[in-house]
């Protein structure tokens, strides 16, 4: 499938739940948020549904979000039947907060989906809880080191945040210097349920740059995918590599090649878009497989060109949770 830009769209992320045990401040508020119903969630055989058909035309790599995915019961026997010939699509990943992997470890290194991005914004216990309002660095750490020893390949998620955790960018880094992952630098972005829209942070991709080569002087770009969203580094020494994706300033739009299911079957050709149509509601009216691939191939031929135009035509402030979008 392609967009009206002639972009290859090969990637989906899928948010299974808008459910977290975390209340993370640049994604929800403290309250929390009002949650999708579970009858208003896609099902498992919806979400089958709609692997099958998009193997079928050409995409090759699939993104398990939440919200927190280990919170959705019976998810283990959906990764399960993603691994089934007729739903087998080759590069299956996760996202998740790391607070409750650590027992399904095992489980998914037997099911050969071992690529991780475990979210991760300070190493300091106090200010993990006051990021987070939750007391669970113990157990992010602790499944952190598994994964390491398991040999999974794993990326840790930081959201750069101004006056919050700033300071630790020098110390995440050392991880990448110690251990086999890659340390990613996030900007952030407004996506915190709450209606209010960010100033703009001082610690933009380029801030960020510039503080990594302040620790890291002889600090060296290394080459990226096609579709990479993150500009990737090392240093001499690093067991591992740094990458800084600009999500807020979003220079990568040009080579996009996903789309985002959120976990009511909302699709979304953008981050920054407000949604095209909702696929479940296609489903269970009758929708034929023909049908679906049409209002998909016809989203796409809509699709804008970049974040900020896709921004511009939802026409409000943003407002939802990156829970509700899929992290």
């Amino acid at each position: 499938m392609t967009d009206r830009q002639g972009r290859t769209i090969d990637y989906l992320r899928i948010a299974l739940t808008d459910r977290c045990n975390l209340r993370c401040t640049y994604c929800m508020p403290e309250q929390g948020i009002r949650y999708v119903a579970r009858d208003e969630l896609m099902t498992y055989e919806e979400l089958l549904r709609l692997v099958r058909l998009l193997k079928q035309h050409g995409f090759t790599k699939l993104r398990i979000t939440g919200g927190e995915p280990f919170l959705r019961k019976d998810v283990m026997s959906f990764l399960s039947a993603l691994r089934e010939p007729e739903y087998h699509i080759p590069h299956i990943r996760i996202t998740t907060n790391g607070t409750l992997i650590l027992p399904r470890l095992e489980e998914l290194k037997r099911l050969d989906i071992t690529h991780i991005n475990l979210s991760l914004d300070s190493l300091r216990p106090e200010r993990f809880a006051d990021i987070t309002r939750r007391d669970n660095y113990q157990e992010v750490i602790t499944a952190l080191h598994r994964m390491l020893e398991l040999g999974f390949h794993l990326k840790i998620n930081m959201v750069v945040m101004a006056d919050k955790n700033a300071d630790e960018i020098a110390d995440m880094a050392r991880l990448a210097e110690e251990h086999p992952l890659e340390i990613r630098f996030i900007e952030e972005m407004p996506f915190n349920g709450q209606g209010q829209r960010l100033p703009d942070s001082p610690w933009n991709h380029q801030r960020i740059l510039e503080e990594l080569r302040r620790h890291f002087p002889q600090l060296h770009t290394l080459p990226k995918g096609p579709h990479a969203t993150a500009e990737r580094y090392s240093a001499p020494g690093f067991r591992g590599s740094l990458g800084i994706i600009a999500a807020w300033s979003r220079t990568f739009c040009g080579s996009c090649n996903r789309l985002r299911l959120t976990p009511q079957g909302v699709l979304r050709t953008c981050l920054y878009d407000k949604g095209t149509f909702n696929l479940r509601d296609m489903m269970r009216a009758g929708a034929t497989d023909r049908q679906i691939l049409y209002a998909i191939q016809q989203a796409l031929h809509n699709r804008a060109p970049n974040g900020f135009e896709a921004e511009k035509r939802s026409a409000s402030s943003q407002t939802e949770s990156m829970a509700q979008i899929g992290g």
